[in-house]
């Protein structure tokens, strides 16, 4: 099956031919594919040119590349990471005098924990989203679907969650009911989460590492329900698969929130970084990351011009009653982080 690629805009056109303007000095540390000047069409327009982009494809990996002397001036890790960047000295706080949208963000996004700590706000939000479980709607009735679900045995071989220990314990503390505690379990909670895994784990099909091979085993039938991120169910909608994210209260669902930091060893000038993040969080950027990408944004404007058919459809109608029934994916602590890592090893091992 050919998956819908996401598009590019013809703002790249703005990175070339805008006169009287002297070029960016500016780089950005990133995942793959966010370099789309969709998202920061009015800093081309204001400086010519687009920023320099350097990737990294996981938190860790940029943690650990940036602790080594990697230089850039801008970063876009999730809320989870922020109070490990702010300990090890790599970022700097956001002066949010200097944000012209900072009173447009959503309010609950900039109550989360990772944006504001220690007194100083340390990331600048700009997209978030939701991990839940991905289920086929003809195959697994609405009413029978739950957390719970699987680990009946009518779901042998038909599960797939992420070959990743946060999120894998995300959904037991959800499945377990131990939710409230996620961030910092008791020993008895931990116990919980983890005898949930190890009864879905005789109905797992697979682990996933690779998001496309959860959307295609969910697109032909191999599995029938996957604990996943947002993006999953958008493709299979552009597919037209009868597959949806179970939503509604008491079902267990996660949220992630992902954002832009300024970095220590920064050395662009501030004008542009500052110049960079309004551009970012602007309603307009806010609109095409909706529309382009599927992704909700920060700014509370943007969910007002955007298409509101796609809003409805893509479950971002009500952004606070997905606040309110969610997890948030906040800084777990390293003693239990440690635990979940070499717990999960043994869960997977079947033991």
């Amino acid at each position: 099956m050919t998956y819908k690629a996401l598009t590019l805009t013809a703002a790249a056109c703005l990175v070339a031919g805008i006169a009287n303007a002297e070029g960016s000095d500016l780089t950005v540390f990133d995942w793959s594919g966010y370099e789309d000047p969709g998202f920061f069409g009015a800093y081309v327009e204001k400086h010519g040119s687009a920023p320099t982009y350097s990737y990294f494809g996981s938190q860790e990996e940029a943690f650990t590349k940036l602790q080594s002397g990697f230089e850039a001036d801008l970063a876009h890790p999730c809320t989870d990471a922020t109070r490990k960047w702010a300990a090890a000295g790599l970022i700097q706080p956001i002066d949010t005098s200097k944000l012209d949208n900072w009173d447009a963000m959503l309010p609950t996004i900039k109550e989360v924990d990772g944006i504001t700590f220690d007194g100083e706000t340390w990331m600048v939000p700009f997209e978030w989203g939701n991990t839940g479980l991905i289920y086929r709607t003809d195959e697994v009735p609405e009413d029978e679907i739950s957390l719970q679900a699987l680990t009946k045995p009518e779901f042998q071989g038909k599960v797939a969650i992420p070959d990743a220990a946060s999120s894998a314990y995300a959904m037991a503390a959800l499945g377990a009911g131990v939710a409230d505690n996620y961030t910092n379990m008791s020993d008895e909670e931990f116990k919980k989460a983890s005898d949930f895994l190890r009864a879905v784990h005789p109905n797992v099909r697979f682990y996933w590492s690779d998001a496309g091979q959860l959307d295609q085993a969910l697109a032909s039938g191999e599995v029938v329900a996957g604990w996943a991120w947002n993006q999953t169910e958008l493709n299979l909608i552009w597919n037209e698969v009868p597959a949806q994210m179970m939503r509604g209260e008491g079902k267990g669902i996660a949220t992630w929130v992902c954002g832009y930091v300024h970095l220590s060893n920064a050395d662009a000038p501030e004008e542009q970084v500052y110049d960079m993040l309004n551009a970012l969080t602007q309603p307009d950027s806010g609109k095409y990351i909706i529309e382009s990408w599927g992704y909700p944004h920060s700014n509370s404007e943007a969910f007002e011009i955007s298409d509101q058919e796609l809003i409805k459809t893509y479950g971002f109608d009500d952004p606070q009653a997905l606040f309110d029934n969610s997890l948030f994916f906040d800084a777990v602590e390293p003693e239990l982080e440690a635990k979940m890592l070499q717990e999960f090893e043994r869960i997977k091992s079947g033991f």
